[in-house]
């Protein structure tokens, strides 16, 4: 009786245990739902201010001098990694974390500078050993433009003073729900591709050169000099965006994956208690049956 009573309450602990999985687990498909609303929502202003950079571009005629897309000669880089607050989440910190600490590996010919948003990351590079410049821990599963506004502000401020050589954000980059890839974007120097600056491998012919319908005022050269770094602050919005999409994707997967094993293991109790309870009753018939042939 007494191990039937443990396979009890065994069995009500996981079935309270299902039960907080299955709600963690409505709970990240309805942010889910959000997060992936507010990533796409972005995509659209994306691809206008790059195509509208490259329309600018195209306007100057070689005129495009920016210090953003000049190499800087400092040894010091900048690498951002983006992590989570909360865990349950799979192994989305562990793929971004292994991917920054790789890339540390690679560089270590260079100065790092180290900047770490989320307690998983900042966490784990405390247990590592290894130092941080800063931890940012107000940006959650839910990134507001304004908060990442002033990140890549003081990037840019920084590299045209010449105290940075190069900006590297390392992130959890979404593609479909069904695939999330660890990656590195390079954010500064912006590259020609990246600005939308590059010319199509269709307009390199000799021929006669598309005509620009638009007039600009001001100077379209003014004008890329300003949405330049535009285009800097909704790259690095855009990496926030993706990581938390994918945050959210990791944790629906995880805690659903929990729930299927609470259950397969609720079953499995229930099987052991059957036949431990099976057990139990016939003993206490054998029991009986001795008796009454003891009183013969």
């Amino acid at each position: 009786m007494a191990n039937a009573r443990h396979i009890v309450k065994r069995r009500k602990a996981v079935s309270n245990i299902r039960k907080i999985t299955k709600t963690m687990q409505l709970i990240a498909t309805a942010r889910f739902q959000q997060a992936f609303n507010r990533a796409m929502a972005t995509k659209p202003y994306t691809r206008k201010i790059t195509q509208l950079v490259a329309e600018l571009a195209q306007a100057a005629e070689g005129q495009i001098d920016h210090p953003l897309m000049k190499n800087n000669a400092s040894p010091r880089d900048v690498v951002l990694v983006l992590t989570s607050n909360r865990g349950l989440c799979g192994g989305y910190n562990a793929n971004v974390l292994r991917k920054a600490i790789e890339h540390l590996n690679n560089h270590r010919d260079r100065q790092n500078e180290v900047h770490v948003v989320g307690k998983k990351g900042i966490a784990y590079f405390k247990f590592l050993g290894r130092p941080i410049d800063r931890a940012i821990t107000a940006i959650d599963d839910r990134p507001r433009f304004e908060q990442v506004e002033p990140l890549a502000t003081e990037f840019m401020q920084r590299y045209e003073a010449g105290e940075i050589g190069n900006v590297y954000v390392v992130y959890m980059r979404f593609i479909t729900a069904g695939r999330q890839v660890p990656d590195i974007m390079h954010l500064l120097p912006l590259t020609k591709e990246a600005a939308g600056v590059a010319v199509p491998a269709t307009a390199q012919a000799t021929g006669p050169k598309a005509e620009v319908l638009y007039d600009f005022s001001p100077d379209p050269v003014e004008l890329f000099k300003k949405l330049l770094p535009q285009t800097v602050k909704v790259r690095l919005y855009q990496c926030f965006t993706d990581a938390a999409v994918s945050e959210q994707v990791a944790r629906m997967v995880a805690m659903k994956a929990a729930t299927d094993a609470a259950g397969d293991m609720i079953k499995s109790l229930s099987r052991r208690y059957n036949r431990a309870r099976q057990t139990q009753i016939t003993m206490e018939l054998l029991d009986i049956v001795g008796g009454a042939e003891a009183l013969k």
